[in-house]
């Protein structure tokens, strides 16, 4: 066995994933590769005329072909009904709820994660290894592995990888924390790996490819119109101003595709699950300036059990905010300096300390900036 250990990774069959598996088997790992097969078109419907992205024939093809290539051995796994009951089992279950689900943070954490690391024990390896942009250290003095951010800001994915154990993290290693999305093309081709190194990155949500959730929805809920059916547009002052089409369709902050002639710009402010109301008004009505969150995963530290200052992110692609966290009852609950705009409960609220992830947690309920001088 190579003296660095035995690695287990996860190729999807895109570039990141392909350059992460072969850049190790350079630095001396004894490499093993896995596709994990988590959907396919007969159960999420939606096609699109190509099958594109991860768990096609064409993907896995490209991962085994690079295992072949480089020497070393390729499994395919299919993990369908783990990947069903949790995520897209959740994803329906969040929207039904009113609130906007983020299905990679609960495939990272209870997918792809506990599957790979159970593979992995079965398999004799020591670690896994993913290509996300992500970096790691152990933090001496705790002995706690602390998720840091990419040094590609621009690719960065710690925001979704907040939800993984300690446990879990003490055993990855991620390959490109280091690198950038032009230099790890050009590995590619260095390696030649012609089958992927020109792949487009995929951004849809996998086992949504035709990029529709409406659509998903209905084929997965085919009592919607009975459960969550057509409802009211309602202004804050409760004037009805127009139907909408199920509440599982809208989101906070959305301001296309809702059908209302205001004559001004007006989005979608609250989701009412109980009365069927679909909230709306301007952007300032969007405003919010401290939230709750619930399921904390803490990164950096074992607990929080004084209020800190940090930075927040309340979505993927949010540049973030400064803020004061605490916990209380079992909830994290960010003040931040300022009000931030269309805080969705569903999504993931994100600690940080500089580049180190803290932690982070499910956002569960915004609280508006009226109330925020006292707690």
């Amino acid at each position: 066995m190579s003296s660095k250990g035995k690695v287990l990774v996860a190729m999807s069959g895109g570039v990141d994933s392909s350059v992460a598996a072969v850049l190790l088997k350079e630095q001396g790992y004894e490499v093993v590769g896995i596709t994990m097969k988590t959907w396919d078109y007969t159960g999420s419907g939606g096609k699109t005329g190509k099958e594109v992205g991860c768990c096609t024939l064409e993907s896995m093809n490209d991962a085994r072909a690079i295992g072949i290539k480089y020497d070393f051995p390729h499994f395919i796994v299919d993990i369908r009904k783990e990947f069903g009951d949790w995520v897209i089992d959740r994803f329906t279950e969040e929207y039904m709820a009113g609130r906007t689900p983020n299905p990679c943070v609960l495939c990272n954490t209870h997918i792809k994660w506990e599957s790979l690391m159970r593979r992995a024990d079965d398999l004799g390896c020591e670690f896994i290894a993913t290509g996300h942009y992500a970096r790691l250290r152990t933090d001496e003095e705790t002995g706690r592995h602390i998720l840091m951010k990419g040094l590609d800001h621009n690719k960065d994915q710690s925001y979704a990888l907040w939800g993984v154990s300690q446990e879990n993290l003490s055993r990855t290693i991620f390959p490109l924390g280091n690198l950038t999305k032009p230099e790890i093309r050009q590995m590619a081709a260095d390696f030649g790996l012609d089958e992927v190194a020109n792949k487009p990155d995929s951004y849809e949500i996998c086992f949504v490819p035709d990029n529709n959730y409406r659509r998903f929805l209905r084929d997965r809920v085919p009592d919607m119109d009975e459960r969550a059916g057509p409802g009211n547009f309602r202004l804050t002052d409760g004037t009805i101003i127009g139907q909408h089409e199920g509440y599982p369709f809208y989101t906070i902050g959305q301001r296309h595709g809702l059908g209302l002639a205001t004559g001004e710009p007006i989005y979608v402010t609250r989701i009412d699950v109980e009365s069927n109301t679909v909230w709306v008004g301007d952007k300032d009505e969007l405003l919010g300036q401290q939230l709750s969150a619930g399921q904390i995963n803490y990164v950096k530290y074992a607990d929080l059990s004084e209020e800190r200052q940090a930075f927040g992110k309340i979505r993927y692609k949010d540049a973030g905010a400064p803020c004061v966290v605490w916990e209380k009852d079992g909830q994290l609950n960010v003040r931040f300096a300022e009000p931030r705009r269309a805080i969705t409960p569903g999504q993931a609220i994100v600690i940080y300390e500089g580049e180190e992830v803290l932690g982070g947690a499910w956002i569960r309920q915004v609280v508006e900036p009226t109330s925020v001088e006292s707690r």
